[in-house]
């Protein structure tokens, strides 16, 4: 019948939108995807507010056994929920191409994501040069590609979004990402990322939110609470974007 990609929002079980429950409450079979991002609530919040029993998709089953979910979608309604916008992850784009592929009509209802989230700090989404992330560090994996990223946005005078790491067992805090950077400038000495660097640390963005403004060193110290996190560090500002930011100094 149709495969559903279904955007819930960033913070509760109410965060769906009103097509989005209603293909829900009908859906023979409903998924959440659960690697990418989190909800505020656990899972049985969404289950007693959509009357629905809900399949939990990791990784492997997306990317993996992903035959699991369009085989069902070819004479069945199946809905699959994605925490934020559907398209925000590479890996929902994929399953939609493969669904493409199978001839399994394809029904996308869209939300709000962190991309857009953003906004509410004062800076101009448009401004936003590349989006990053960082990923716990491992013994032989230290990757800098944030810090890439951060450098070369900063060259064209574009703030940077910096995603962080997400586990089953833990998820990244603004400290901790600050000082994975740090420590990347240590060893890199380039100036892209020091402790006077003023950056935007944010928590639980569409929800529950905390931000705050201010010098990275500052920051590390802060307290942001519950997950989920991520830092911002502005580029070139308007003065009506800097006005903005004086709001969570």
């Amino acid at each position: 019948m149709t495969l559903h990609l279904i955007g819930i929002g960033l913070n509760d079980e109410k965060d769906v939108s009103v097509k989005g429950l209603e293909v829900i409450s009908m859906a023979d079979y409903v998924f959440l995807e659960n690697y990418t991002s989190k909800l505020q609530v656990p899972i049985k919040k969404l289950e007693e507010f959509y009357k629905k029993k809900i399949i939990l998709a990791n990784r492997e089953l997306v990317e993996s056994n992903s035959d699991e979910i369009i085989n069902k979608s070819k004479d069945k309604d199946v809905a699959f929920l994605v925490i934020g916008e559907v398209f925000s992850a590479t890996t929902h784009t994929d399953l939609f191409l493969r669904a493409r592929k199978n001839n399994v009509k394809i029904n996308i209802i869209h939300n709000a994501s962190i991309i857009t989230a953003v906004g509410i700090t004062g800076l101009e989404i448009y401004k936003f040069g590349k989006t990053t992330s960082i990923p716990y560090p491992e013994d032989n994996f230290k990757p800098e590609t944030a810090y890439d990223a951060i450098k070369s946005n900063q060259k064209s005078g574009l703030h940077t979004l910096v995603l962080l790491d997400i586990k089953p067992e833990k998820n990244m805090t603004v400290n901790e990402a600050i000082k994975i950077l740090l420590d990347i400038e240590d060893k890199r000495k380039e100036k892209v990322f020091t402790k006077d660097t003023m950056i935007l640390g944010c928590a639980r963005l569409g929800g529950d939110y905390k931000i705050k403004y201010g010098k990275a060193k500052d920051l590390e110290k802060e307290n942001f609470g519950k997950p989920l996190h991520c830092i911002i560090i502005p580029g070139k500002l308007h003065f009506i974007e800097e006005e903005a930011l004086n709001n969570w100094k």
